[in-house]
């Protein structure tokens, strides 16, 4: 039996019979504070974590991928945390979600809670819904479709490490309908899904189709939810910050990174991978702790560092590239860690009709944390595990009320299947958002404008000459 530590609270409760399994997760764009809720989860009902960010997994650089410290853990146990040296091969999302269910039981063993906390969020659904490891991961993260490591996979098919030309014509041949979904230019998409077919023996897009017609059906045995959080025992938190203030927390975040030592932790990186060339092995830079943000960045500057004749002023100006280009990268990875939750995760809590699971909590004022974020999401812990009703997530805050407002953002989902080529940009589009977005670009506004000016003239559009100085039109 699990024993939380639940203390006397003003409301009554019902006696009812609390959840069986019970499970809560944290999440939220990186820098709004998912470590220090989890903990003041955990603290509150005798919890352990586990942790759901891939970067997070590897050992050392600690600067780098933000891991929490000794002191924040202030004594929880942290499972999944600082294990993966550099020479091992990079995790897949499914060992992680083989691993992360093992330990969720083991914890349960103990009578304990088990809180999954991280920015990774395509690791997190993946742990809660059995057909997510189909989808589309984030940027950087790797699938696992077989138990096979990814040194076997490419000696058994050595088409995966050739040129991107020829793995799409191959995926054009067994598989046209995926070769079509994707850019011809988008290697690790390609692959990725020429290697679902080589693995399996089976088509992306069939595999797409029954994923799709089992969602229709219900994901259910015996009038249960196959899927972790339809079976009604999981909770959601989703920390989050107004978008301008976390630009501005991240930027400050990157020049404290800087100033406790994030170079000297790139310098380590640039020297194991000498290393490793030295003895003849080579590093696949595409995957693992290689894609965090702050090492890659970083990159041109050590090359400056170690190249004759470079002066000080360039040096200099290289160095504050490489800082920008972090805090930048940092940004960016932000938007698309929000954009997961509201286009995917909001999703398919909808499909499993438990949206109202997902309760967020504003951190934007971190001075007023305990008071917006801690004690809100204790309270509704407290009330879910006890099965007292539950309040409605969009109660919570004038940001949760904007944000989970019904239907908010459930509508914007990419249609699989949605392809469009901009004959102006010659680009492709593999989804409704992404075109969206190149239609409302700089560079095609300003392309098709030329094009009109060149119409209205008589010209021929001749476009494709007028395409590197259209990108600095105003």
């Amino acid at each position: 039996m699990l024993r939380y530590a639940i203390k006397p609270r003003k409301y009554a409760t019902m006696a009812a019979r609390p959840p069986k399994d019970p499970l809560l997760v944290v999440l939220g764009a990186t820098g709004t504070g998912k470590s220090q809720l989890a903990v003041d989860l955990a603290k509150r009902f005798n919890g352990e974590i586990i942790n759901g960010d891939a970067m997070q997994m590897y050992d050392g650089l600690p600067i780098i991928t933000n891991k929490i410290t000794v002191e924040e853990q202030q004594g929880i146990p942290h499972h999944l945390l600082g294990f993966i040296s550099l020479d091992e091969e990079p995790w897949r999302v499914g060992l992680f979600k083989k691993k992360a269910g093992q330990i969720i039981r083991e914890i349960r063993s103990r009578g304990r809670l088990p809180i999954v906390v991280g920015g990774t969020h395509y690791y997190t659904q993946s742990l809660l819904f059995e057909d997510s490891l189909l989808a589309e991961p984030a940027e950087g993260v790797e699938q696992d479709h077989t138990e096979h490591s990814n040194e076997e996979i490419e000696e058994k098919f050595p088409i995966l490490t050739g040129p991107t030309e020829t793995m799409i014509e191959r995926l054009r041949e067994v598989d046209p309908m995926m070769a079509d979904r994707w850019h011809p230019k988008d290697r690790r998409k390609i692959r990725r899904s020429l290697e679902i077919f080589l693995t399996s023996g089976k088509k992306a897009s069939d595999l797409y189709a029954e994923q799709k017609e089992q969602k229709l059906r219900g994901n259910f045995e015996n009038g249960i939810s196959t899927n972790l959080v339809g079976r009604g025992s999981t909770l959601l938190f989703w920390v989050h910050a107004e978008s301008e203030t976390l630009k501005q927390r991240l930027d400050a975040r990157v020049d404290k990174m800087i100033n406790a030592g994030l170079l000297d932790e790139v310098k380590s990186m640039e020297a194991f991978l000498s290393e490793q060339t030295k003895a003849g092995v080579t590093v696949d830079r595409t995957r693992g702790i290689w894609v965090s943000i702050g090492w890659k960045e970083f990159e041109s500057y050590l090359k400056a560092l170690g190249a004759e004749n470079v002066s000080q002023e360039n040096l200099k100006k290289s160095y504050e590239l490489s800082i920008e280009q972090t805090k930048a990268a940092t940004r960016q990875y932000a938007k698309r860690q929000v954009r997961w939750i509201r286009l995917n995760l909001m999703t398919a809590l909808s499909d499993e009709n438990v949206l109202d699971k997902l309760y967020l909590l504003d951190g934007t004022d971190i001075t007023q944390w305990t008071e917006a974020v801690s004690d809100p999401a204790i309270d509704v812990a407290a009330k879910f595990l006890e099965v007292t009703e539950l309040p409605l997530p969009h109660e919570l805050s004038e940001a949760a009320q904007q944000i989970l407002a019904p239907e908010e953002g459930l509508g914007e989902k990419p249609d699989v299947w949605f392809r469009q080529e901009c004959e102006v940009c010659r680009m492709v589009a593999v989804n409704d958002v992404q075109w969206q977005t190149h239609l409302k670009s700089r560079r095609h506004r300003a392309l098709v404008k030329k094009k009109q000016k060149n119409e209205a003239n008589g010209r021929s559009s001749h476009l494709k000459n007028d395409s590197m100085s259209a990108e600095d039109a105003p």
